[in-house]
């Protein structure tokens, strides 16, 4: 069966934003050994049940694999808090995956379209309903590319992640990095899909972003620290 090439991809400044709700997890970030983590999570649980919610699942993250230290919370948390709810174009909700853009109008795109679609399920009112932070780190590793892979258009379909879910699957299985791929929400963006936290490096907080939902979708974002407002 056939498989997209390999291309390095160097983006000193990828572009992530994940929601602000989500506090940095304290072992991640304080911890410096990764082997360490399972047992200290073991003796927590003993007197603290739901340092266990906290954490998430440890198990799904070889030891190896792991990354530790300030900012650590921010690579390893998609890839133990999953769940099938919360799939995305290259990960089912059996394993997680860390994504990011090459561009902060890339990032935007696609994280706006995911919160619209969001509200509009829940059927919330028009207003400024998402705090969200940008987070800012160097990739530099090699990735399955699609961005110039025809045969495997059908993993880039708008809205179906069937024939992506089944090639990320695969791909994982046979050890790859991840995929990068044009971004489908921001034509001439392009993004990555790691399958292990080890492949990128640890971000550094960015700008805190604001968005704002129309009741249909995300058409205004805010910059929390001057106030300054784009239109999508």
């Amino acid at each position: 069966m056939s498989v997209p090439p390999l291309a390095r991809v160097a983006w000193p400044d990828a572009r992530r934003i994940i929601s602000s709700r989500y506090p940095p997890i304290d072992l991640f970030d304080d911890i410096a050994d990764p082997a360490d983590w399972d047992l200290l999570v073991a003796a927590e649980m003993k007197t603290n049940p739901r340092i266990a919610e906290s954490v998430g699942r440890l198990d799904l993250v070889p030891v190896a694999r792991r990354v530790s230290g300030p900012g650590a919370s921010y690579v390893m948390a998609p890839f133990v808090h999953i769940s099938p709810d919360r799939a995305g174009r290259f990960h089912d909700g059996a394993f997680g995956a860390y994504y990011a853009a090459n561009r902060f109008e890339t990032a935007v795109a696609e994280t706006a379209f995911h919160k619209a679609k969001f509200f509009r399920a829940t059927k919330e009112s028009a207003g400024w309903l998402a705090q969200m932070r940008e987070l800012v780190g160097a990739v530099d590793n090699r990735f399955h590319d699609l961005r110039l892979a025809k045969s495997f258009q059908d993993c880039l379909a708008p809205d179906s992640y069937a024939a992506s879910h089944a090639l990320a699957r695969r791909l994982r299985a046979e050890g790859s990095n991840g995929l990068v791929y044009p971004s489908v929400r921001d034509p001439g963006g392009e993004a990555i899909a790691a399958f292990w936290p080890d492949v990128v490096g640890v971000p550094r907080q960015g700008r805190h972003l604001g968005y704002h939902f129309d009741g249909a979708r995300i058409d205004l974002v805010r910059d929390e620290a001057d106030g300054a407002v784009w239109r999508l």
